[in-house]
């Protein structure tokens, strides 16, 4: 399984970016999908997931009504829309992929992990 994040870029605040990210040798409708982040000094944190069914998605406390999470099982891509980006939304952004039925917050849980693409949020 290989998961490529892409849509990163620089940003100014109160700006929009949608993140995709793609996967192949899977089907990835089988799959939930997670979006982490990291930004410098600090531990990778959770962003969202959505459930392989796309019926059940999950939120950070920080990006809630900020960034959608969504699917396209057709394309084998998850998209993660980010509005109204704050200069603390500068991070590393990973998508990462399980076989279960899971929205679950901590990294340990997801098996499959993509590179990683960045964002910056200037203020």
């Amino acid at each position: 399984v290989q998961l490529q994040a892409s849509g990163g870029g620089l940003v100014q605040a109160g700006g929009s970016l949608r993140l995709s990210c793609a996967a192949s040798g899977v089907t990835f409708s089988s799959h939930s999908v997670a979006w982490f982040r990291e930004a410098p000094g600090k531990e990778r944190g959770f962003v969202a997931a959505i459930r392989w069914s796309g019926r059940n998605t999950d939120y950070a406390d920080s990006v809630k009504g900020r960034f959608i999470m969504s699917r396209d099982n057709a394309k084998n891509t998850v998209y993660l829309q980010m509005n109204s980006l704050k200069s603390e939304d500068t991070a590393v952004y990973y998508c990462a992929a399980h076989r279960a039925s899971t929205t679950s917050p901590r990294a340990d849980v997801w098996r499959y992990w993509g590179q990683g693409t960045l964002v910056t949020v200037s203020s």
